[in-house]
Parts: C-alpha cells; sequence; structure tokens
C-alpha cells in the first residue's frame, strides 16, 4: 500500500512538474526552492538598467556621465580619407590615404582578410568564380574588368564599407585599416594578371628561369 502512496505522489508531482496550473492566475511569487540565503549574492545581483534609477548615487541616476577626458575605445573616425574613402573636396582617394603603411605585412593581412571573407564570391585570383558561384549566384563581377581595374580605391573602400548591389556591407566584419588591406591584395590580383617578365626585377629572373 506505501509502494502505491509512493507511486501515485511522484506522478501527481511530476505531472505537474511537466504541465503546471495551466490558466491558473497567481497573486503570489512562486515558491523559491533555492533562497537567497542559502546562495547570498549569487541569485539576485542587482544591476543598474538603461535610464533606471539607483540609490548607490547621489544624484539617483543608474547612467553616468563620461569621465572628464574620456576617449572611445574604438578607433577615432575623423580622417575622412582613412574612414570614407574620400579626400577633403568629397572625391574618392586614388592610391592609399596617409597613415596607411603599404608593405609587405599589410598585403599579408589583406590576403587573410580577402580570403576569409571574399574569396567566397569573388574567387581566389578575383575572378568571380567562387564557390558561391556553384550555388546559383551567377553576378558577382570580376577585378580584372576594365572598370573595376580603373575604380578608385577609396570607392573600392566605400563598397566594401556600405555594400552594392547584392553585396552586404561587411563593416561589421572588416575593420576600417583591414579594408585597405584587403584592397592593396585586390590590386596585387589585379596586377598579377596582366605582369610580364619585363616586370621582374633583374635580380630575380634567374629564379623564375628567365633570361
Amino acid at each position: 500500500m506505501r509502494n502505491v502512496y509512493l507511486v501515485t505522489t511522484f506522478l501527481v508531482v511530476l505531472t505537474i512538474s511537466l504541465f503546471g496550473f495551466r490558466g491558473t492566475k497567481f497573486t503570489h511569487p512562486p515558491m523559491d526552492v533555492f533562497p537567497e540565503w542559502a546562495f547570498p549574492g549569487m541569485k539576485r545581483q542587482p544591476k543598474p538598467r538603461p535610464q533606471g534609477e539607483s540609490r548607490f548615487f547621489a544624484d539617483g541616476r543608474a547612467d553616468r556621465p563620461l569621465p572628464a577626458g574620456v576617449v572611445s575605445r574604438d578607433e577615432l573616425r575623423n580622417d575622412d580619407a582613412k574612414f570614407a574613402g574620400k579626400d577633403a573636396a568629397g572625391a574618392w582617394v586614388r592610391g592609399f590615404p596617409a597613415g596607411i603603411d603599404v608593405d609587405t605585412r599589410m598585403i599579408t593581412r589583406g590576403k587573410q582578410r580577402y580570403t576569409i571573407y571574399c574569396s567566397p564570391c569573388h574567387g581566389a585570383v578575383g575572378d568571380g568564380n567562387g564557390i558561391t558561384k556553384q550555388y546559383g549566384m551567377g553576378a558577382t563581377p570580376t577585378y580584372h574588368d576594365p572598370r573595376l581595374r580603373d575604380m578608385a580605391e577609396g570607392e573600392i573602400f566605400n563598397t566594401i564599407t556600405h555594400g552594392k548591389g547584392n553585396m552586404l556591407s561587411y563593416a561589421d566584419k572588416i575593420l576600417p585599416a583591414d579594408r585597405w588591406a584587403v584592397i592593396l591584395y585586390v590590386r596585387a590580383l589585379q596586377r598579377a594578371q596582366t605582369g610580364t617578365s619585363a616586370d621582374v626585377p633583374v635580380d630575380h629572373k634567374s629564379e623564375l628561369g628567365i633570361q
């Protein structure tokens, strides 16, 4: 008899646990199985809410004014050429803005970012034959089109930042400095498609078997 009672009690508790009192309105908080005193400071941790009140500060506000002299934790966006791709006259920048070090490290970084974010659509060599083309995306342009070869670097930067056509913005994925690095690598891809033996420095011709 005792076993029957225990099984019945278990089934009732299980049913209530799974389905609860559906449609019932309660006027008191539910039973606290693990009370605060058992886990002090862990269950209910006070936190400020936007535009909320706080008894901790004398002015009663949870939002705090910025300290004097505070600076942004992000890069300051006060250089149009570097962050918008335009010069002081509002024209697209040709070349790379001041403060951008065009070197081997930058082009290596550009290749890395390009491989991650650009090559799936634009292809490893920038010809528009990325993996997405095999899945029906056939409108990706090639970087070797004369129009894109002649496009100002600043305009390419703007396209990466804001997107264009079917291409969405990559501003949340690629930092401004990395966007310029990607552009540098794109220029390298374009240059590689039109390079000839005459472009190889004399000191390196023998390495390529060029007389």
